[in-house]
C-alpha cells in the first residue's frame, strides 16, 4: 500500500479532531507527517511555501452561501488568517496563514453559521458542485439543489465514504447552459428528460470516470444511465462506493474512477451497479442542456417578476476579507441575504428588486467586483499558484491578470467575442487549463542561459456535451512574453473558430485562413526557446 493507505489502516482520520488542542499547546513543529496528512479530513493544509501557517478549505455545497456565513468567513480571515480569502473552481473558500493555535476557535466560529471544512481534502468526496442559480434559472429544466444538500448530509462524517482510494469529485446540476465542467467530474449528473409508458420524466443522466489531474483530461464516460430525482442520493452513493471497494489503493496517480472504468468498460460497471442496487436501472434519456457554455456572470431577470441576480467576477477568485464581508452586506441591503458562488470564480447576489437593481450597480464594492467584466476578464480562471502551493511552478493569479491586461490592449475584443483564458500552475490543472479556449500549464525553462516563468500553452479545450480535449500547440513560452505571443494566437482560436458547432460559421476580411499545423510545428523542443516568429 502507498503511505496515505498505511496511516489510514494505523487510525481513524477523523479522530484527528482530538488531537488539536494537543497540537495547539505543542506547536505546528510537533505534528507527525502522518498528522499532517490526517489534518486534510478537516480541510486543513499545511503548505510549504507558508512554513507554521495552515489553509483552511470550506465547504459550500452548491455554491449556497448566506450573508452571516461569508461574514464569519470575512472575520475569520481577517482575526486569524492574512485577510485574503481565495474563492475555487470547486464552488468553496479557501482561507490562509492561519495558526494551529486559532484552529479550534475557528472551527467553533464555522460551525455557528452551519459551515464546515470537513473532507474538503485528501480522499473523500470532495465539495459537491452545482449550477449557482439552481431554483432561479427562468430555463432550468430542474432545481437539483436539493439532491446535492441531500447527498452532502448522507457523505459528511459518514464513515463509509472517508476511506476512499482517492479523491471523488461530484457535480450534480439541472442548468441547461453548462455552467459546470460536468465532463471533468469523477461523476455527474445531467438534465434529461425520458418518456416512460407515455409519460415524460424529468430527471438525470449519469456520465462518469471524468478527471483533469492524473494524466490529464479524461472526458467522462456516459453510463447511458437516467436516474429519477428521488434515486440520486441512493444511485449516486453506490457509484462511489463501488469506487470504495474495487479502486487500485497501489499508485495515487493511477487509483481514480477513470482508471477502474477503463480497466472494467462501461458494461461491467453498470452490471456491477444494478447488482449493488438490487434493480435494474432506466436506459439514458435526453440530454437536455444546450450547446451554449454560459457562466451567470452580469444582471439576469429570475424566476419571479420584477426579480433579478447579479454575478460578480472575483477576478482570478482572490478577494480581500473586507471586500466578502461587504458583498454580504450588499446581499442584505438589496437581496434577501444569499450569496452564490460560482465555478467561474464568481459571486451571484440573488433577489433584487427592479426598483433597487440600479442603486446596487452603482455601489463602490462593484468597481472590483464586475457586473459586466469584459470578454476575457469575465473567463478568466486560475489556481492559487506557487505563493501558497509547493505544486505550482509559477506564480498565475497575478500573471494572469497582466497578461490579460496586456492583451486586451492589443486585441480588438468586439471581433474576437468571448474567449477563456484558465492558468494552472502544475499538471493537476486546478484552474482547469485544459477545458479552457486557452489554457496555460505553469513551469519553468531556459531562454538565453535563465531559469524564468513559462508555460505550455493549450487550445481548443471545452466541456459539455459536445466536449473536447485541449491541444498543446506551443511549449516554453516565457510568461514575460506571452501578450505579444497571444496577440497572433487569439484571433485564430476563438470559441467560435475551435467549437463551430455553437453558432453559424462567419466570414470576416480581417482574419486569414491557417492551415493546420504539421506535428514539427505544434510544439516546441524544451531545449530551446518559444517560436518568436509566431
Amino acid at each position: 500500500m502507498n503511505k496515505v493507505e498505511i496511516l489510514k489502516a494505523e487510525k481513524n482520520v477523523l479522530d484527528i479532531k482530538n488531537d488539536l488542542a494537543r497540537f495547539a499547546r505543542e506547536g505546528w513543529e510537533s505534528i507527525s507527517e502522518d498528522d499532517v496528512q490526517r489534518l486534510k479530513w478537516y480541510g486543513l493544509f499545511l503548505r510549504k511555501p507558508t512554513p507554521g501557517f495552515f489553509m483552511l478549505r470550506v465547504r459550500i455545497p452548491n455554491g449556497f452561501a448566506t450573508a452571516d456565513q461569508l461574514r464569519v468567513l470575512s472575520l475569520m480571515a481577517t482575526q486569524f488568517g492574512n485577510e485574503v480569502i481565495d474563492i475555487t473552481t470547486r464552488q468553496q473558500f479557501q482561507l490562509r496563514h492561519l495558526r494551529i493555535e486559532n484552529i479550534e476557535a475557528v472551527f467553533e466560529a464555522l460551525d455557528s453559521v452551519g459551515l464546515t471544512s470537513l473532507q474538503t481534502g485528501i480522499d473523500n468526496v470532495r465539495n459537491i458542485m452545482g449550477c449557482p442559480v439552481a431554483g432561479l434559472h427562468p430555463r432550468e429544466i430542474i432545481d437539483a439543489s436539493p439532491w446535492v444538500r441531500a447527498l452532502n448530509q448522507h457523505i459528511l462524517n459518514n464513515p463509509e465514504f472517508v476511506n476512499l482510494p482517492r479523491k471523488f469529485n461530484v457535480a450534480i446540476t439541472g442548468c441547461p447552459d453548462n455552467c459546470l465542467h460536468t465532463e471533468t467530474q469523477d461523476l455527474a449528473l445531467v438534465p434529461a428528460a425520458k418518456v416512460i409508458a407515455g409519460k415524460e420524466h424529468i430527471g438525470f443522466n449519469v456520465l462518469a470516470g471524468g478527471k483533469l489531474g492524473s494524466g490529464g483530461y479524461r472526458i467522462a464516460t456516459p453510463l447511458n444511465i437516467f436516474v429519477h430525482p428521488e434515486e440520486v442520493v441512493e444511485v449516486c452513493a453506490e457509484i462511489i462506493l463501488l469506487f470504495r471497494d474495487h479502486g487500485t489503493r497501489e499508485s495515487r496517480t493511477q487509483n481514480r474512477l477513470a482508471f477502474l472504468l477503463d480497466e472494467w468498460g462501461e458494461e461491467r460497471f453498470r452490471e456491477e451497479l444494478v447488482l449493488r442496487l438490487k434493480r435494474p436501472l432506466e436506459s439514458a434519456g435526453q440530454d437536455k442542456r444546450l450547446n451554449e457554455i454560459k457562466d451567470h456572470m452580469g444582471v439576469f431577470r429570475q424566476k419571479g417578476a420584477t426579480m433579478n441576480f447579479v454575478g460578480l467576477k472575483v477576478i482570478v477568485g482572490r478577494i480581500q476579507a473586507s471586500e466578502l464581508y461587504q458583498v454580504a452586506d450588499l446581499a442584505e441591503k438589496f437581496g434577501k441575504g444569499e450569496i452564490r458562488v460560482s465555478p467561474h470564480q464568481a459571486l451571484i447576489i440573488p433577489h433584487v428588486p427592479d426598483k433597487v437593481l440600479g442603486d446596487l450597480l452603482e455601489e463602490s464594492t462593484l468597481k472590483n467586483l464586475l457586473y459586466a467584466p469584459s470578454a476575457i476578464q469575465k473567463n478568466l480562471v486560475s489556481c492559487v499558484g506557487k505563493d501558497y502551493c509547493h505544486l505550482a511552478a509559477i506564480e498565475t493569479k497575478g500573471q494572469a491578470v497582466e497578461v490579460a491586461r496586456k492583451v486586451e490592449e492589443r486585441l480588438d475584443l468586439e471581433k474576437v467575442g468571448p474567449i477563456s483564458m484558465h492558468w494552472s500552475g502544475c499538471p493537476a490543472g486546478c484552474g482547469n487549463h485544459l477545458v479552457g479556449d486557452v489554457g496555460f500549464l505553469g513551469k519553468k525553462a531556459k531562454v538565453d542561459g535563465a531559469i524564468v516563468d513559462a508555460v505550455d500553452i493549450f487550445v481548443g479545450g471545452r466541456a459539455g456535451p459536445h466536449p473536447k480535449h485541449a491541444v498543446k500547440i506551443l511549449e516554453n513560452v516565457p510568461c514575460d512574453r506571452l501578450p505579444q505571443v497571444l496577440e497572433n494566437i487569439i484571433p485564430y482560436h476563438t470559441r467560435a473558430k475551435m467549437h463551430p458547432i455553437k453558432r453559424k460559421r462567419r466570414r470576416t476580411k480581417s482574419l486569414k485562413t491557417v492551415k493546420p499545423m504539421t506535428t514539427d510545428q505544434k510544439t516546441v523542443s524544451s531545449n530551446k526557446p518559444f517560436l518568436a516568429c509566431i
